[in-house]
């Protein structure tokens, strides 16, 4: 028996303990029906030494991309609520994965910006610094006559299954997306930088090349009908360790065309199609989606 689950209550410990000794589909399910146990009301509380065994045994099960991709869902999800480790902030180097363009070398975020990551910027009072908004086009404008603001839409009783920590965020405009970065001191990637990211020198159509197959991005094909936690799909990863480049969220990127903005569309809710490496989308800068997010981009220096 490993020291973490030694030291926990026998309760959770000794169930630990036994899932311990399961494969790795087994172990999911067991512990996708622990974690449900956790994402409803009145879910017990646990000592620092139950949470950090049961954090480590849900990381397990999401580095070894085990069980269904529902139990792997729930699994993510108790992982956000418990506090997921792999959350990292832009000032963190680990936080950006290195990508070698022609022009010369850019940094993208390894994972979708996540509810965690932009609620920070929310509670550091960034909707009302005028700097910030002052900075992006259009910017001051849409904030002053924005009829929803993520933080209202985030805080509705239908939004709960979508501002998990560990999920992307999502429902956000152009224009938030764009001052978050700002904020942030990154950028939004134009939409050549996000191709090549995905497809590389290869010219790979996917993250993990082709074909699409079965399993490999959540789209709508998974029948999950939301997001998960960022980087629950491991062969949806660039070799680079960007991840979630085909599905999950739809991702906002910093050009477009006659005031429009650009977005790849895959998605949870769309079909497989929109996950080719490709596709693309216009959308006016004030749209927002609980399918669209965003990741962040900077010039490596």
């Amino acid at each position: 028996m490993s020291d973490d689950v030694r030291t926990v209550a026998p309760s959770i410990g000794s169930r630990l303990s036994q899932l311990a000794e399961l494969p790795g589909t087994d172990r999911a399910r067991e512990l996708a029906s622990l974690g449900r146990s956790w994402l409803g009301e009145g879910a017990p509380s646990l000592t620092d030494d139950e949470r950090a065994a049961v954090v480590k045994t849900l990381l397990d099960v999401v580095s070894e991309g085990a069980g269904s991709a529902r139990e792997r869902l729930t699994v993510g999800a108790a992982l956000g609520l418990l506090g997921d480790p792999r959350l990292l902030l832009p000032e963190d180097d680990a936080y950006w994965a290195t990508v070698e363009l022609d022009e010369g070398p850019i940094q993208f975020g390894r994972y979708l910006v996540t509810n965690r990551e932009f609620r920070r910027f929310v509670d550091a009072g960034a909707y009302d610094d005028d700097a910030v908004w002052a900075s992006i086009e259009g910017g001051l404008a849409w904030r002053d006559g924005a009829e929803a603001r993520w933080p209202d839409l985030a805080s509705q009783a239908e939004s709960r299954p979508f501002v998990v920590d560990n999920q992307p965020v999502v429902g956000v405009t152009w224009f938030e997306a764009a001052a978050y970065a700002a904020w942030a001191g990154a950028r939004l990637p134009d939409f050549e930088e996000r191709l090549y990211a995905v497809r590389g020198r290869e010219k790979r159509p996917y993250p993990w090349g082709a074909p699409f197959g079965e399993g490999n991005a959540n789209t709508q094909e998974e029948v999950l009908g939301q997001p998960t936690a960022v980087g629950l799909y491991l062969r949806d990863r660039s070799p680079e360790g960007i991840y979630d480049l085909a599905g999950n969220v739809a991702e906002w990127c910093a050009d477009g065309v006659d005031g429009e903005r650009w977005a790849h569309p895959g998605a949870w809710d769309q079909p497989s199609m929109s996950a080719w490496a490709k596709a693309r989308v216009l959308e006016t800068p004030d749209s927002l989606s609980p399918a669209l997010g965003f990741r962040l981009a900077r010039d490596h220096s």
